[in-house]
């Protein structure tokens, strides 16, 4: 009897971890910084984007490892870490579309971001457009996109 409540109120404690991660809309303070992911670098570091064009590690702290996945493209809001030499910021939550809507309201996203076509990665190029639209489908954005040099091997040619 005792085992069971305990795993109920374990649940609940980290449901409400959950939300308190996802559904908090609160404006980064004058410290913190949004980010964009550009690739993992293993052991839960995440090599990273600044808004102003610097790239640098952040590190996933242990409470969110189980909680919280981002992947290339995503973007995260990190708190600087000072004694850092490599590692230079810790992730406090990854934005959501909420969040990310709100900062716009709120005048809190940088202008860069949304000034950068490449940083999105979900947007298609008129390259991309083909007969058959394959709009609906999974795009993994873990991986990079190869290009084909068709284009240019057919100049070579003539």
């Amino acid at each position: 009897m005792f085992g069971l409540v305990l795993q109920v109120t374990m649940f609940k404690a980290t449901k409400r971890n959950k939300h308190i991660i996802y559904d908090d809309l609160s404006v980064p303070t004058d410290s913190q910084c949004i980010v964009r992911i550009l690739k993992p670098s293993g052991s839960r570091l995440y090599e990273v984007i600044s808004p102003s064009g610097e790239q640098y590690l952040v590190s996933m702290p242990n409470r969110y490892r189980r909680m919280i996945w981002v992947k290339r493209g995503d973007y995260v809001l990190t708190d600087p870490i000072k004694e850092g030499d490599k590692v230079k910021g810790e992730i406090i939550k990854r934005l959501t579309e909420n969040n990310i809507k709100s900062y716009r309201a709120q005048n809190c996203w940088p202008s860069e971001f949304d000034k950068n076509p490449e940083g999105n990665v979900n947007l298609i190029t008129e390259d991309d457009t083909r007969e058959d639209d394959d709009g609906d489908l999974f795009v993994n954005t873990n991986r990079e996109r190869q290009r084909s040099n068709q284009e240019t091997d057919d100049s070579e040619s003539d």
